[in-house]
């Protein structure tokens, strides 16, 4: 058994940690309620920016645009947003498993990283860091996506990457954070999209024309999907930060009170050997 000293010792450390964890999820759940707001006033628009877009290209018919079409390219750049901070769970290493479990071949991923975490794991595994961005996760701005999404387009344009991926972490509620991967470019419509424009039999017109207008239309989705991705990953990080240093106010806590029954175990022990003692060394004058 530990001596008290070594148990004195142990849970004044551990209520040090304590109140460290304490304060961070304080502050975590302060700017959870800014992120909150943020990610669910930009949320609407995020939606219905991917959803209107894949609806005009199934009602647009055959368009010969280069967004709409793979290049030569092979490799797939991804955007990885996570955050510069450890101390939330599985918040990062979530992002990591999953561009790992995606089915892309590692030798054609090039990753476009914001937020150091998941980009020194990326690293360390033999992915190729080709831009680093993290600053932009602190306090993300709709002109931080727009320089994002214009560097990974004028890599597309020039052939350097054939798609274009976005994986980052949907903000469902407090507790609930879903990692995600996109498919940005080319643009991929989706059944439902394809579905409404057989039902409408109607054929989207352009004015004045298709390409011109995918030229200006195309950048500003990649734009707000971008800025959408970063507002609800921040949200994501702060609600899994605040869970994860809950948790470990709890086990704290546990862990003190495991402690003040041994403390109290050992000196009842060390007060009843000194009664023992004493006594046998009375009887021993006799």
């Amino acid at each position: 058994m530990a001596s008290m000293i070594d148990i004195k010792r142990r849970k004044a450390s551990i209520e040090s940690t304590g109140q460290i964890t304490k304060a961070m999820k304080l502050v975590s759940t302060v700017k959870l309620q800014h992120a909150r707001q943020r990610a669910e006033e930009s949320k609407a628009y995020f939606n219905k920016m991917y959803h209107t877009v894949t609806s005009i290209l199934a009602m647009a018919g055959n368009i010969d645009h280069p967004y709409l079409k793979p290049n030569a390219s092979t490799k797939k750049g991804i955007i990885t947003i996570s955050s510069n901070r450890g101390l939330a769970g599985g918040y990062n290493n979530n992002i990591v498993k999953m561009i790992r479990d995606c089915g892309l071949s590692k030798e054609d991923i090039v990753i476009y990283g914001v937020g150091h975490k998941a980009m020194e794991v990326l690293a360390h595994r033999g992915y190729e860091m080709v831009s680093d961005d993290s600053e932009i996760i602190n306090e993300p701005e709709y002109e931080d996506a727009r320089k994002l999404g214009e560097k990974v387009l004028k890599a597309f344009e020039d052939g350097e990457i054939g798609e274009i991926y976005l994986a980052y972490t949907d903000f469902k509620n407090t507790v609930v954070h879903e990692p995600k991967l996109i498919k940005l470019l080319p643009v991929e419509i989706d059944e439902a999209s394809m579905e409404e424009s057989k039902e409408d039999k109607l054929m989207m017109n352009f004015e004045p024309e298709p390409e011109e207008a995918l030229t200006m239309l195309i950048p500003k989705y990649i734009c707000s999907m971008i800025y959408g991705a970063l507002v609800t990953s921040v949200a994501s990080e702060n609600g899994a930060r605040m869970q994860a240093m809950d948790a470990a106010t709890s086990n704290a806590e546990e862990m003190i009170s495991t402690l003040e029954l041994a403390y109290n175990r050992a000196r009842q022990g060390a007060i009843t050997q000194e009664l023992t003692e004493i006594i046998s060394g009375a009887e021993a004058l006799k």
